[in-house]
């Protein structure tokens, strides 16, 4: 994939993927590999590229709609409202984390380098998030992986549209999308995150007080597998060497209110 995006190949990430599971299937063809479980540490993680019997199979909506509040009765309602909070505030620094780098890679960011239309963007966010619930799926989110199809070209949202539609498409191909391997997937990600790293360039390292909250933000996401963790360690550790290197008066109100909550 590397060599690919580097002679600038259209659609590099599709081809490799493609290309690396086609080898995959014939290593686990020929080795026997199989998945790993936890008695070894050999195998393939998640799932084993395996051709399946039928490609094609009907999708299982048998968990749309089904809702059940019993859960917060029994918690309580303090516990459920710190739940709610804990979910909408992992979900709210997530999402502009994301946003705010995807709009940087696709260079669309303003004068400013903030994210244009915001509001916008985080109100079909959060009917995305909605919708997830009502289908019983994860929150579906705005994803790092957008970075793939912005280093293809996407620019206007045309990219995201299709992308949708192929994930409907994809419903009825389950099978044939379980082939892929993990490992697969983790490669892409590699160029992906390679992608998304050519913006450092545009951080303050000279000043500290900013260097450190960046430093932090980078290095925690990876060690706690979250965004929202990494955002919310920025956000204390940028009051906190302001508040006490005599810079306190450029914090705003909404920063202690978020240091707070993180």
């Amino acid at each position: 994939m590397g060599v690919l995006m580097a002679r600038r190949v259209p659609g590099a990430l599709l081809i490799g993927i493609v290309a690396t599971t086609l080898i995959a299937i014939v290593v686990e063809q020929v080795f026997h590999i199989g998945p790993s479980n936890t008695s070894g540490a050999t195998g393939w993680n998640l799932n084993a590229p395996v051709l399946p019997g039928t490609p094609v199979a009907l999708p299982d909506l048998g968990l749309v709609g089904a809702f059940d509040f019993g859960a917060f009765g029994r918690i309580g309602i303090i516990s459920s409202l710190m739940l709610v909070f804990t979910l909408v505030f992992t979900n709210f620094f997530d999402a502009m984390g994301t946003m705010t780098g995807l709009a940087k890679a696709a260079d669309l960011s303003d004068e400013r380098g903030d994210f244009p239309r915001l509001k916008g963007a985080l109100v079909v966010e959060g009917f995305g998030a909605v919708a997830g619930g009502a289908t019983s799926s994860s929150s579906n989110t705005v994803f790092i992986e957008s970075a793939s199809g912005i280093g293809e070209g996407a620019r206007t949202g045309l990219a995201s549209m299709v992308t949708g539609v192929l994930f409907l498409l994809a419903m009825f191909f389950t099978p044939l999308t379980q082939v892929v391997p993990l490992e697969v997937a983790a490669a892409a990600l590699v160029i992906v995150g390679t992608l998304m790293a050519s913006q450092i360039r545009d951080i303050v390292w000279t000043d500290f007080s900013v260097a450190l909250p960046v430093f932090l933000t980078v290095l925690v996401m990876p060690l706690t597998y979250s965004i929202a963790n990494g955002i919310g360690v920025g956000f204390l550790s940028w009051v906190l060497v302001r508040s006490f290197s005599g810079r306190i008066r450029e914090v705003s109100p909404l920063l202690w209110v978020v240091s707070a909550g993180s």
